[in-house]
């Protein structure tokens, strides 16, 4: 599954097997493995949903992340040994993209894998790591034997988007407290005392 990748305005299940023939059952495990169970339950046809409205109004247009969601059960549908991922999740929010990552070895089974990112919070999970740097081969190791080596090229990226997300969350907690100081919540009065 690449990062840009199409879906097609034909049925959910069709988009997942990539043609009119497919084993329902099989597409429907792959979309709740890929995280797309939920959302699948609350459609009125199941797979047989049309993807976009290209050629009727009764489809459903998805969101990124759902999208998504059933390019990565497509990737999963095929029956080849390995599987590769690139940027599998950057289209998620971060709850769903958790819920993917948490599910990962459950996804992939026995097959090989082959994750690509940049975002190297989503790669702790990995079993190797694999660091290029300007086409060579920098590291290579698991999260925590890369992460000992604190003069590597992976300590110092991970250590950079780490304190990225830090000040991220710092800032977003500045800017919510800023806006609740503009916005204060009503009060309720009872008997002449604030509640």
């Amino acid at each position: 599954m690449f990062q840009d990748f199409s879906l097609f305005d034909y049925s959910i299940a069709e988009n997942v097997a990539t043609g009119a023939q497919y084993d329902p059952d099989q597409v429907a495990d792959c979309l709740v493995k890929a995280g797309f169970g939920e959302r699948l339950e609350r459609l009125p046809d199941g797979i047989g949903t049309l993807v976009g409205k290209g050629y009727d109004d009764s489809g459903v247009l998805f969101s990124g992340g759902e999208r998504q969601k059933i390019a990565i059960a497509r990737a999963l549908y095929k029956n080849s040994p390995f599987i590769l991922l690139d940027e599998p999740t950057a289209a998620l929010d971060p709850v769903a993209e958790y819920e993917v990552y948490s599910a990962f070895d459950e996804m992939v089974g026995s097959k090989t894998a082959i994750y690509i990112s940049h975002r190297l919070s989503s790669c702790r999970f990995c079993d190797d790591i694999v660091v290029f740097d300007k086409g060579q081969v920098a590291q290579r190791g698991s999260h925590a034997a890369l992460m000992a080596d604190e003069d590597g090229l992976y300590h110092a990226l991970y250590m950079a988007q780490a304190q990225y997300y830090e000040n991220k969350a710092a800032k977003d907690r500045i800017d919510q407290a800023l806006e609740d100081m503009k916005n204060p919540p009503p009060t309720h009065k009872k008997q002449g005392h604030d509640v």
